[in-house]
């Protein structure tokens, strides 16, 4: 079911945003940031890896961001404790250097409160949740409609981020 629902919006072009955010260069026409979203939420591991392979080819600072959240998304599909481990951590690595860089990007910080949200006890990575849920909160009005849209579809399954807290 998951992955019909990814099929008919990638191909149907219905929540078509990627060229519309001016918050990360994009060297590649072909990114599409709904997409993406899409499946960092729910791709399986398949979905996860072309999509890698299509951040491969963006030429900008903040295409380690993007990787970075799905590596860490890839580790929770991977079966050996292990592969696991490791892939949450470069993952981790990487979105961590990325906002350290650059810790008034709204959108970096939304990526790494996806990810500490569903990130299990085990691996610690739930430092920054009540701190990145506020500042998307208080930066939600500043971003790009498109992107707006993808934070208050994912406002309604999360328990950080509530719709009502956007509407402010």
């Amino acid at each position: 079911m998951k992955i019909r629902l990814f099929l008919f919006l990638f191909l149907s072009g219905a929540v078509k945003i990627g060229n519309s955010l001016p918050l990360i260069p994009r060297a590649s026409q072909n990114f599409d940031l709904a997409a993406y979203y899409t499946t960092l939420k729910t791709g399986g591991l398949e979905e996860v890896d072309k999509a890698l392979a299509g951040i491969e080819d963006l030429r900008s600072p903040g295409k380690e961001a993007y990787r970075g959240a799905l590596l860490m998304k890839k580790a929770g599909l991977l079966k050996k404790p292990k592969d696991k481990l490791e892939e949450f951590k470069k993952g981790r690595t990487e979105l961590e250097t990325v906002i350290h860089s650059n810790n008034s990007n709204a959108e970096y910080r939304f990526l790494r409160l996806i990810i500490q949200e569903h990130a299990p006890k085990i691996t610690k990575y739930h430092d920054q949740l009540k701190e990145d849920s506020e500042f998307v909160r208080l930066h939600y009005k500043e971003l790009p409609a498109a992107l707006q849209r993808v934070i208050k579809d994912y406002s309604t399954t999360s328990s950080a981020l509530h719709a009502t807290d956007l509407d402010l």
